[in-house]
């Protein structure tokens, strides 16, 4: 299942070995699966799937792909008992069924989708607030990602002949996994929906001055469709087949906005969902050892993944019914260690309301709300989701690996972290600290960071003061202090201050730095007419002339009636 808005919505070739040999390019069936058929994952020690696939013909049942390298058979059968007779065969380790509905007639013979027709786009670029928000458009002045480093966009498909993709799509490591077998006949990673395609842009649509820019318009996209058609639905065996895909190709990252259906959960303690689990598991794994860094999006639920409790959405793909979960059960493949999860923050820095959260379930957040961005035909189109978020951390990623090439999924990973920029709680579901709390993680992701150096400042350089000052209504000024030492020489002309406010009304508030020698620093004036909450915001001030060690101080004074705050934290960077 996509994860776009608020609710859930849904909408020849000569075989050719593949890397390993893991995969093999699919020649499409003839025959149509007979009714009854269902799909299932049976699973072997990696490489010793012989004796499995023997026993899978012997107990009524065909293999439809294989996985060989990670010990993964997809199995048709339309015996009721095929599970249970598997699961006695020696070797094999878990068998489980994929869906609880049939396989569809397409899985025989895939349809290559309708190529959409193109207009050119007459709007001219602008610096969208999403891109703005997370340093994109500072990004770009310094590398705008580099050819060499490909994001896979795993999804509904893309339209490769988008005004604003096509220069950056490549084909040649382009295919379809809808199903669970590969099929790399041209054109069978085309978009069937808009999702993918949508999903595309916001990583690497191209700087070229019409329509949108991506986050790393530089890069490289390959799509691996693993929507299945019409269902719109992504099955564990089409995941499995795109991530092994990823890994045999070599793409740097891969997107994943979307949950692998049926289950929104998977549960160990279900023989089916064990199964599923231990498969996906061991493609994400197999990708990660090929220098894959997998992101995905945490779903729209508004539900704490730290703390499940129940599941009635599931399965998806014929009766859903209500059954209790506990925190085993997991959504994959955003809950899989290693995956980089991604929440979805409003352009003022609050979670969005759909928006899953979780203490340790959450790695990074970005914008998902209204982000504007390509659909199929030259076309544009704002959507919401947290599958909007997690392509902008994907192009994120990819501008890291543009400026550090050798970097492990390790240091990635790390520096996604470090150079996040603080978000504090914003409602009382919220809990953590404002360096890392379970709405935002490590925080917001910044693009401009990743480029500039991709370091974080030097030791010494930063410093910050997380204690809480109230902010008296209408009252008089109240200060919070830094105090800076071992900086040589005065401050820089480009003194970052980073200040969070949580506050009813903004507007009130009337906010100065004020330098050691007492001179202050205007940051933002009062205005009636704005009444958002919070001030999240970093200012840059010249500072050149004052003497960088000393005590600093945030001087805030609400100047209106009605509203109240408090100062959570700020910081300055020297």
């Amino acid at each position: 299942m996509f994860l776009r808005s608020r609710s859930r919505l849904r909408a020849a070739v000569t075989a050719a070995a593949v890397g390993a040999g893991v995969l093999v390019a699919a020649t499409p069936a003839t025959a149509a699966p007979a009714a009854g058929t269902r799909a299932y994952l049976v699973i072997t020690a990696p490489g010793d799937t012989a004796g499995a696939k023997t026993a899978i013909s012997g107990n009524s049942g065909t293999v439809f792909a294989s996985y060989d390298a990670i010990g993964v058979i997809v199995a048709h059968s339309g015996a009721s008992d095929f599970a249970s007779r598997m699961r006695g065969v020696t070797g094999v380790q878990k068998v489980g069924a994929t869906r609880t509905s049939d396989v569809p007639a397409e899985a025989a013979n895939p349809a290559i989708p309708a190529a959409p027709s193109q207009v050119t786009p007459t709007t001219t670029e602008t610096v969208r607030s999403d891109m703005s928000q997370i340093g994109a458009d500072k990004a770009w002045a310094v590398n705008q990602g580099s050819p060499d480093v490909t994001v896979g966009i795993l999804d509904t498909g893309v339209d490769d002949q988008h005004y604003d993709l096509k220069a950056n799509f490549d084909a040649a490591n382009s295919a379809s996994c809808a199903y669970g077998k590969l099929d790399t006949r041209a054109g069978s990673w085309r978009d069937t929906g808009t999702h993918g395609t949508h999903v595309a842009g916001t990583v690497a649509a191209a700087k070229n001055g019409k329509g949108a820019i991506g986050v790393a318009p530089g890069v490289k996209i390959a799509s691996v469709r693993i929507a299945e058609n019409p269902s719109g639905l992504f099955f564990p065996e089409n995941t499995i087949c795109a991530f092994v895909f990823s890994g045999d190709r070599g793409f740097e990252v891969t997107n994943n906005s979307y949950y692998t259906d049926p289950w929104m959960f998977n549960c160990p303690d279900n023989l089916d969902q064990d199964a599923i689990l231990e498969g996906v598991k061991r493609a994400i794994a197999y990708a990660e050892g090929k220098g894959v860094l997998n992101v995905a999006a945490a779903g729209n639920e508004n539900y704490n993944l730290a703390n499940k409790t129940s599941d009635s959405s599931s399965p998806n793909d014929s009766t859903p019914v209500n059954r209790t979960v506990t925190n085993s059960c997991l959504k994959v493949p955003g809950e899989v260690s290693g995956v980089v999860n991604v929440s979805s923050i409003t352009s003022s820095n609050t979670k969005s309301s759909f928006s899953n959260y979780g203490t340790d379930k959450i790695a990074v957040a970005a914008p998902g709300d209204s982000v504007y961005s390509t659909v199929p035909g030259g076309k544009y189109s704002s959507m919401s989701g947290t599958s909007m978020a997690s392509p902008h951390v994907a192009g994120v990623a990819a501008l890291l690996k543009s400026v550090k090439p050798t970097a492990t999924l390790a240091e990635l990973r790390g520096l996604l972290a470090t150079q996040a920029d603080d978000l504090s709680c914003t409602d009382s579901r919220c809990s953590g600290t404002t360096a890392k709390n379970n709405f935002f993680g490590e925080g917001r992701v910044d693009a401009f960071a990743a480029v500039d150096g991709g370091t974080t400042p030097e030791p010494g350089k930063v410093f910050e003061n997380t204690a809480d000052v109230t902010i008296p209504d209408a009252g008089t000024a109240v200060t919070s202090t830094i105090t800076v030492s071992g900086v040589t020489g005065n401050a820089p002309a480009t003194l970052k201050v980073d200040v969070n406010i949580v506050h009813t009304y903004r507007g009130d508030l009337v906010i100065d730095l004020i330098a050691p020698d007492g001179t202050a620093y205007r940051l933002k004036n009062s205005s009636s007419s704005d009444g958002a909450d919070n001030v999240v915001a970093t200012y840059t001030v010249n500072a050149s002339t004052e003497v960088a060690n000393g005590a600093w101080k945030l001087q805030v004074r609400d100047v209106y009636r009605a509203d109240t705050g408090y100062i959570n934290s700020w910081k300055l960077t020297f």
